[in-house]
């Protein structure tokens, strides 16, 4: 079995078992197998077991895009802040071959237990893109209409590009969402 000293180097990898299998889908017996973790550090990381997995995966997946997309869209210049979202979203979620985490988590049961965190990500995601582009000039309403339609569209890419086994679904579905913030008038 697998030595980790700490709980931070242990998310990562079990975020990359709820992602392949789901909450649901996830067993204890799978983390260790996936993780090469055995089960005693597990608990002792996550007393709590898979439910304070899951937490503390929504929780760094929430802190990344926190640092990496929403910060910077909410406070930084808007060109260069959009521009870093389009390579964080392609690097963080490898061109559409990772699945979106909390988006999997929208879509089965696991919704309910774990609501507030799974809004709170589209939310301030839309929010955070909203801004820049009002910063960038952008009326008020066409601004949040757009932020609300690339977010879902980044998430209905990764959607499609799992589901049709092409990458490049991906990289067109960004291309395409760069092209329309470029120009406000187009939406």
């Amino acid at each position: 079995m697998r030595t980790l000293n700490e709980r931070a180097d242990v998310i990562p990898l079990i975020a990359e078992v709820f992602r392949e299998f789901g909450f649901e889908g996830t067993s204890l017996t799978r983390i260790t197998e996936k993780t090469g973790l055995g089960k005693g550090s597990l608990y002792h990381f996550f007393p709590g077991g898979k439910e304070e997995m899951a937490r503390a995966v929504l929780a760094h997946v929430d802190a990344w895009f926190e640092r990496e997309i929403y910060a910077p869209l909410r406070d930084g210049a808007p060109e260069p802040s959009i521009a870093r979202m389009w390579l964080g979203v392609d690097d963080y979620f490898r061109s559409g071959r990772r699945v979106c985490l909390v988006g999997a988590f929208a879509l089965d049961g696991t919704r309910d237990r774990f609501a507030a965190a799974i809004a709170d990500y589209f939310i301030r995601w839309i929010a955070a893109l909203r801004d820049a582009l009002l910063r960038d000039g952008w009326d008020a309403g066409a601004a949040g209409d757009a932020a609300e339609e690339v977010v879902l569209g980044i998430q209905g890419a990764l959607v499609l590009t799992r589901a049709t086994q092409d990458e490049a679904v991906f990289g067109r579905a960004l291309a395409r969402f760069r092209r329309r913030l470029q120009q406000p008038a187009a939406i």
